[in-house]
């Protein structure tokens, strides 16, 4: 396999994947970005442990959707994350600009 041909791979996966986000997003409430993945979910927990001075977050997360091109199931049942770098945890909100359902017009 030639270069040429492993970044055309990478890059269909990357479009399949961005595809997927796409169709799945609206199902779910949150977005939680750590230094390694990207989760969708409905339901987290995180905590912050401090330990002789060293300061740690666990996320745990249940029924998500990880971003992650190279697992062959992207649905997971249950997540926990352990780091020591930012975790940054979002509320997804419906587009203000989405149509009315009625199409009485």
């Amino acid at each position: 396999m030639s270069a040429e041909d492993l970044e055309k791979y990478e890059t269909e996966m990357e479009l399949k994947l961005y595809r997927e986000y796409r169709d799945v997003v609206g199902l779910f409430k949150y977005v939680i970005e750590t230094e390694r993945r990207f989760y969708l979910t409905n339901d987290y927990e995180m905590q912050v442990h401090s330990v002789q001075g060293e300061v740690f977050f666990e996320v745990s997360m249940a029924d998500a959707w990880v971003w992650d091109m190279y697992r062959p199931a992207r649905f997971v049942r249950k997540v926990r994350v352990l780091t020591f770098k930012d975790v940054n945890i979002e509320e997804l909100t419906k587009n203000d600009l989405e149509l009315p359902s009625d199409t009485s017009m």
